[in-house]
């Protein structure tokens, strides 16, 4: 890991994330969290102040140790009890049906095996759990998904590996998750990087 990996991406990662329209996509996702939950890709813990009393303990987990440090920062005096844990989604330190909610905002983007990482997330969820999700992707218009495909190899170079041309709603079905809830729209700013996926899913047997 380079400098501008430990030193910059962090902080800049930060700042970008905190922009005022991702907040009413935290808001509902979020706010349907229950029971023992694990955040994916918690990074500087922007969520941490959207979940309600129904979220009993939270667990976040991160691959940057400059995230997490933020994240605990943010996460300080916190009513309900907080676990930030290094470690990255394909290889996730929990039990089997160790977790009743899995919350993942904008990370499937980034993670270098989504496949994989779903695959882990459906392991830790317990039978009926759910998979609460926004991520931004792979756009319906082919005019738009061609800039995406083209801007994809450039800008997971300067943005942490995030990928702009993931489809989520078949990466959830192709490992083996039911999607009960999806919303699809864009987000105001340049279509190919403003389509967002937002709902929920919950693991088959």
């Amino acid at each position: 890991m380079g400098w501008y990996e430990r030193r910059v991406l962090p902080r800049l990662l930060d700042l970008t994330m905190r922009h005022r329209r991702l907040a009413a996509y935290r808001r509902r996702v979020i706010a349907a969290a229950r029971g023992r939950v694990l955040e994916i890709g918690v990074g500087s813990g922007l969520n941490l102040p959207f979940y309600g009393p129904a979220a009993e303990r939270i667990c976040g987990v991160d691959p940057s140790p400059s995230l997490l440090a933020l994240a605990q920062a943010r996460g300080a005096g916190s009513a309900r009890p907080l676990l930030l844990i290094r470690a990255a989604a394909e290889r996730l330190p929990f039990a089997a049906g160790a977790f009743d909610t899995v919350v993942m905002t904008w990370t499937l983007c980034t993670v270098a095996d989504p496949a994989a990482s779903l695959r882990e997330l459906k392991r830790v969820l317990r039978p009926g759990g759910r998979l609460l999700f926004v991520e931004h992707g792979l756009a319906p218009e082919p005019g738009v998904e061609r800039w995406q495909r083209r801007l994809t190899p450039y800008w997971k170079r300067i943005g942490g590996g995030c990928h702009l041309d993931r489809k989520t709603d078949a990466l959830l079905r192709a490992a083996g998750f039911e999607i009960g809830e999806l919303g699809t729209g864009y987000m105001k700013g340049p279509k190919p990087f403003t389509f967002m996926y937002e709902g929920s899913a919950t693991p088959l047997a």
